[in-house]
């Protein structure tokens, strides 16, 4: 006997498959305002997060908000940390820590300078250091 995805056998775990795969969808997309991309999308996957001091009044953010505060607040916790934490994808997360940084509830610490709209482009940094490594061969 053959069981047909209308018949009420099973009916049950199809439907839940699909609530599931669309709460999942759905909602990074809701969690960030329909936001793919942060204003600094260039925010590296080890940089740091810190809870700043006034950040202990953050009553009215989210709850994806508040737990990344939550995890930052006893130590230094890494954006791809965060991301496993809360089980959210990588590029949410990023959204999410960007608009917290702006709002100065958190610092981010990177080992190399994020530049949000500098202009510049990489062809740009690495002529000038296609520059510096011929001056040092100069010498």
């Amino acid at each position: 006997m053959a069981i047909h995805p209308g018949s009420g056998a099973g009916r049950h775990a199809d439907a839940d498959d699909g609530a599931e795969y669309e709460a999942r969808t759905v909602r990074p997309y809701a969690v960030t305002g329909g936001r793919v991309r942060a204003a600094n999308s260039d925010l590296p996957l080890e940089a740091l997060v810190e809870v700043l001091p006034g950040a202990a009044s953050s009553h009215g953010l989210p709850p994806e908000k508040r737990a990344i505060l939550q995890h930052a607040a006893h130590t230094f916790v890494s954006v791809a940390e965060l991301s496993a934490l809360l089980r959210l994808p990588l590029g949410v997360v990023r959204v999410l820590v960007t608009d917290l940084a702006d709002a100065q509830y958190i610092r981010v610490h990177t080992s190399t300078p994020v530049s949000v709209h500098t202009g510049q482009s990489p062809a740009l940094s690495l002529s000038v250091l296609e520059s510096v490594l011929n001056g040092i061969s100069a010498l």
